[in-house]
């Protein structure tokens, strides 16, 4: 199985990072506008459409308030697997850092997973250094 991660900083206060990360049908407004420009809520699942036009339907698995911790899975498309966790820390001087895990199969999937991680978290620093 292969395991991606991705880390940011960003001057965001950890609650208002994790107020927009648990907005789980605001991605689209709040967290990363641009690479994701839909999301459609549905019971214990969100449907989302990335830039490049891929629709992608998430099951919510987890949502942690106590650890600012987000679990997701996502249905079909590249992987036969895919289990993602994205978790808030609180960082020195007021800032956080932003924590990005995606567990998936099968391996060669990651090749076409990272980059849209990488595009992800570029929107997400956007979004969250600007708050």
């Amino acid at each position: 199985m292969a395991t991606l991660r991705k880390e940011i900083e960003t001057r965001a206060r950890a609650s208002d990072v994790w107020a927009a990360i648990e907005d789980i049908g605001a991605l689209h407004t709040r967290l990363v506008p641009g690479f994701v420009t839909a999301t459609r809520l549905e019971p214990g699942a969100r449907v989302v459409t990335f830039a490049n036009g891929m629709t992608v339907r998430e099951p919510i698995v987890t949502i942690d308030r106590e650890a600012m911790r987000l679990v997701w899975s996502a249905e079909g498309r590249l992987t036969s697997h895919y289990n993602a966790a994205v978790q808030v820390f609180a960082g020195s001087g007021g800032g956080s850092r932003v924590v990005w895990t995606v567990d998936l199969l099968p391996d060669g999937a990651g090749a076409k997973i990272e980059p849209m991680m990488a595009a992800g978290m570029r929107a997400m620093q956007a979004a969250l250094d600007s708050l």
